[in-house]
């Protein structure tokens, strides 16, 4: 991937294992690294400064209690809003985090503790699901989490393809206790592939929004053909400074931004994205230019016992 911004052009290198491991019918578990190198500008024409991280997302048991319930226990993404949990992975992702990505997410976007998930309601007109958890405070390198709790419940419409949810989050560090409110919708019409996705967040000294949306252009024949392989994605997003606060990592002042992407999507989970954005704010405006090759790929860890 490469990130040019303000005019500093930065490279990094990435690497995402993910591990998926079911033990038995009723436990699963599953973990995510990140291990990146970064080359970016020193300034002043003296080269590039390097760097090297490895972290995890997560790191988790699951075990399926009943068809309605799942208790998680471990190292797990926050479940605030849909960006951390659904479109953080680089392979699904069109385009970087969004602005308000720290409202909720508690920092790290990590929890060190429990949760309760699963599917509260269903039929063929609405299916209700939940996430409830707690955190425990950890400044281990690898678990790195603060004392929260919270959770989201969401209801997602078949028919209509349509789905609404509510999240909220609580940090319990510290003798300011503060709280953090978002809520979300997401639409992908079934005739069209076109998806619409949006979500507000409310935190104790900033607030903002983010609305994107994304159409294959696969109706012009076929999603293998040469047109059909090209996404075009756009984001436009807001954020609001209610008082300074450094901790929630939003902009310092008000800002404005626009994203432009094109994806291009290649055989055997090949895909190059291109994005453009242009931010504006009291403090500056400046663009934005990011690009970058992604290859998904997956094999069994070990052999699968035959029946």
């Amino acid at each position: 991937m490469t990130n040019t911004n303000a005019g500093n052009t930065s490279y990094q290198p990435v690497a995402v294992p993910v591990l998926e491991a079911p033990i038995g019918q009723h436990l699963l578990v599953e973990s995510r690294a990140n291990i990146l190198e970064t080359f970016s500008p020193q300034g002043n024409g003296q080269g590039y400064d390097h760097s090297t991280f490895l972290g995890l997302s997560y790191l988790q048991a699951d075990y399926i209690a009943t068809p309605h319930i799942t208790v998680v226990g471990g190292y797990f993404l926050t479940p605030f809003g849909t960006y951390n949990e659904r479109l953080s992975p680089i392979w699904i992702s069109s385009l970087d985090a969004p602005l308000i990505f720290g409202i909720g997410t508690m920092g790290s976007g990590s929890g060190t503790g429990g949760m309760l998930r699963g599917n509260a309601y269903s039929t063929d007109k609405v299916s209700i699901s939940y996430a409830a958890y707690f955190s425990a405070g950890s400044t281990n390198k690898e678990f790195q989490s603060s004392r929260s709790t919270g959770g989201q419940v969401y209801a997602y419409f078949p028919q209509a393809r349509l789905e609404v949810g509510a999240s909220y989050g609580r940090s319990l560090e510290g003798t300011q206790l503060s709280n953090a409110y978002g809520a979300h919708l997401w639409w992908e019409p079934a005739k069209i592939p076109l998806k619409l996705r949006s979500e507000y967040a409310h935190g104790a000294h900033s607030q903002g929004y983010w609305i994107e949306t994304d159409y294959r252009l696969s109706q012009f024949n076929g999603g293998d053909s040469l047109i059909g392989r090209v996404e075009p994605v756009f984001r436009l997003q807001q954020t609001f400074r209610n008082s300074p606060d450094p901790s929630d990592f939003l902009p310092a002042a008000d800002t404005q931004r626009v994203d432009f992407g094109l994806n291009y999507h290649l055989p055997h989970e090949v895909r190059i994205n291109a994005q453009y954005a242009r931010q504006f704010s009291s403090t500056g405006d400046f663009n934005i230019w990011e690009t970058g090759v992604v290859y998904r790929f997956l094999f069994p860890a070990w052999k699968g016992k035959s029946k």
